[in-house]
């Protein structure tokens, strides 16, 4: 039998697919090849709304994550679909809309796979990464701060995960 191509997948997953989803997304591979580069993960993001399809992210979100080494460039905006919920192990929400839009697109035995991302982050003591599109530079680098806390602790999971297979 083939072995899979990654042993684990991550969506991430807001509403419009260009600030925070793929922030998240390009954050956590950072963090994940800083800390744990011998977990395989496919990693990808999406959103639940089709306002921007095809566009890459936001400039003020490429720029506050190129101060901190991220490269979001090459990131564009897509749609989740029906396919997402059965091939990815997590959807992680931004938020609780964005959670319970989720929740309803996707086939029931699939709801399990379907989280907010700050569940990673305890500590923080908030539940949703909140949107920064129309605010200022600085909901930028707070969106930052709490997605790279987040993938710290997404992380420490997935090895939990990986010694516990």
């Amino acid at each position: 039998m083939q072995q899979p191509d990654f042993d684990y997948s991550i969506l991430f997953v807001c509403m419009g697919n260009i600030c925070r989803s793929p922030t998240a997304e390009g954050m956590f591979l950072k963090v994940l090849g800083e800390r744990a580069s011998e977990l395989s993960i496919e990693v990808d993001s999406a959103g639940t709304h089709a306002y921007h399809v095809g566009e890459p992210p936001d400039p003020r979100a490429q720029r506050a994550a190129e101060r901190r080494g991220v490269d979001l460039s090459r990131q564009r905006a897509r749609l989740v679909s029906t396919e997402d919920f059965e091939r990815f192990d997590l959807v992680l929400a931004m938020d609780e809309l964005n959670r319970d839009t989720l929740i309803e697109r996707s086939p029931p035995e699939f709801r399990d796979r379907i989280r907010l991302f700050l569940e990673f982050a305890p500590q923080l003591g908030r539940s949703a990464v909140p949107d920064p599109y129309y605010g200022g530079s600085n909901g930028f680098e707070y969106v930052l701060d709490l997605v790279e806390e987040a993938s710290t602790g997404l992380i420490e999971h997935l090895r939990d995960r990986a010694r516990d297979a």
